[in-house]
């Protein structure tokens, strides 16, 4: 079964080698868990995910190889294998529980009785002691008092039952999925680089403990604080066809002034001009020169572009382009500038990539970022993470 486990994983995009599977074994021989299916999931998630994007399609592998073990993603129908509910009544449940059961009859009985009772009940039940519903004694439903129940849904306010079928636990986690600000933390880490920055304030044990051996006498010493040394440019595209993609922007900014202290950003509408702004209240009266942006802020910053560089391509290619005023220079020659002040630079687009192809706008603007065009994807982030990390 395990070596089924193995080649699911595989099959499914999870990078599993034979040395964590062999892991997987060793730890299992060293019983460094209790003989739970509920531990065995952690644990083989543990040895097997490296990537929390992978976590919901480990639970999509789980469920297909271990049907029906008490997870919170078991799939309807799926038969629990006797040894594991051997394991799990032996440790759950008291003799007269295990009586109890024995007088409802076998597994397959308990099954045959829930098929029945979901085929007769036409209506929500609440309570009671037969049919399917939330509470009351019955062995089926949730949130009731039957220890040898099925539970359907919910939660099980005894921790006992011998099957689950609910929804996956990660399902959020997907790399394919949209973003959450969550999942956006967890992509914009990648780019973090930790330097030990101002006093040395801070405890560093080891060199304490070295010195205080070699000496013979409490010798401490102290360290500088590792702090995010990134810093980071967030240029971000508002207005217009960029409404529909408010709350993923929203997201993005707010995980990014979580994650980066050494963070500037600054709006512009559609391509980048002579001016840009921090307020979209007053963006026509309080405005800051790209120029000064360029002059302040040194050529280490990392820039990103998040827009979905729908526009008319005269707005990128012709002065006088704008919308919203007169440009003397074309927002090509702006894009070319910034790129160049700032070699690590990515443009994150909130459509969908296959409908990149579309729009002539995408494609010159895709052409000027030298093809670092990312779509606003858990995925898509993660590698927009990985480009900017090679520039330096």
């Amino acid at each position: 079964m395990f070596l089924n486990f193995l080649d699911e994983l595989r099959s499914a995009g999870i990078p599993a080698s034979m040395k964590e599977h062999l892991l997987l074994l060793e730890a299992l021989e060293k019983d460094v868990i209790e003989r739970t299916p509920e531990d065995f999931y952690y644990l083989s998630r543990a040895v097997y995910v490296k990537d929390e994007g992978l976590l919901d399609r480990f639970d999509q592998v789980f469920a297909k190889v271990f049907k029906g073990i008490e997870t919170s993603f078991a799939q309807p129908g799926a038969e629990i294998p006797e040894d594991w509910l051997k394991a799990v009544a032996e440790k759950y449940l008291t003799a007269e529980e295990m009586e109890a059961i024995k007088s409802l009859g076998s597994w397959d009985e308990i099954m045959e009785t829930l098929k029945k009772r979901l085929e007769e009940q036409q209506k929500r039940h609440e309570g009671g002691s037969k049919w399917v519903g939330t509470g009351g004694t019955s062995p089926y439903g949730n949130s009731g008092y039957n220890p040898e129940g099925v539970r359907i849904g919910g939660e099980s306010k005894q921790k006992r039952a011998l099957q689950v079928w609910d929804q996956r636990e990660f399902k959020n986690l997907d790399s394919t999925r949209e973003l959450g600000t969550r999942n956006i933390k967890i992509a914009l880490r990648r780019l973090r680089k930790f330097a030990r920055e101002g006093a040395a304030d801070e405890l560093d044990i080891d060199a304490t403990i070295d010195g205080t051996a070699r000496q013979g006498w409490l010798d401490v010493h102290m360290r500088a604080e590792r702090r995010n040394a990134v810093k980071l440019l967030l240029f971000l595209d508002v207005g217009g066809s960029m409404d529909p993609f408010i709350k993923l922007c929203e997201e993005l900014f707010s995980a990014a002034t979580t994650e980066f202290k050494n963070l500037e950003f600054f709006y512009f509408h559609n391509c980048p001009y002579e001016g840009v702004w921090k307020d979209n209240r007053r963006r026509f009266s309080e405005r800051t020169p790209t120029w000064d942006v360029l002059h302040k802020f040194p050529h280490d910053y990392k820039l990103i572009f998040v827009g979905d560089a729908a526009m008319s391509p005269y707005e990128i290619t012709h002065p006088g382009g704008s919308v919203e005023h007169f440009n003397e220079e074309s927002g090509a020659v702006w894009m070319h500038r910034l790129a160049t002040t700032y070699p690590a630079a990515v443009w994150l687009n909130p459509v969908a990539q296959g409908q990149w192809g579309y729009s002539q706008s995408t494609k010159i603007i895709r052409e000027l970022m030298n093809d670092r065009m990312f779509p606003l994807t858990l995925g898509g982030l993660d590698d927009a993470m990985r480009e900017l990390s090679r520039k330096r």
